[in-house]
């Protein structure tokens, strides 16, 4: 029993030394986006959008934890957490940011770690299913917060 282990172990850290590179890419690329500012370039214009169709803008101000999940859950946090920090942890953004952290999945990262482990090129229909999953995980926190909390 003690070879299996072993041999498991083993197997264990062959692998995780063949997905370094993916890791390292993928936290390379979260950590740029998060500390350039190109969420706000990018919130901008959908705030401007929603104040233009006259609905309720509160939900904008967690799209960064929406839209960064998808790549990293450290760092969708630290955007949750940021939120709470500023509105409030039991305000209507900071429990729209905690539903938003844990209603999606860390697509790409997912995608890096597993299927870069087992040396899969083509995901061919994964990520646009794994993305849309995301996005109805999104549309469906806003509508559920807003009827609980709104």
């Amino acid at each position: 029993m003690f070879d299996a282990f072993v041999e498991g172990a083993k197997g264990g850290f062959e692998t995780a030394v063949r997905i370094i590179p993916y890791m390292v890419g993928m936290l390379v690329a979260v950590s740029m986006l998060r500390t350039s500012g190109a969420f706000d370039l990018l919130i901008a214009p959908v705030k401007s959008f929603v104040n233009l169709i006259g609905i309720d803008n509160r939900f904008v101000e967690t799209l960064p934890v929406a839209l960064l999940r998808p790549f990293s859950a450290g760092g969708a946090r630290g955007f949750m957490v940021d939120a709470m920090n500023t509105y409030g942890a039991d305000s209507f953004i900071g429990k729209l940011a905690a539903v938003l952290q844990g209603s999606s999945e860390t697509t790409f990262y997912v995608v890096a770690l597993y299927f870069g482990s087992v040396s899969v090129k083509n995901t061919r229909y994964a990520i646009p299913v794994m993305l849309l999953a995301d996005l109805a995980g999104v549309i469906f926190s806003i509508c559920i917060c807003y009827a609980l909390w709104g």
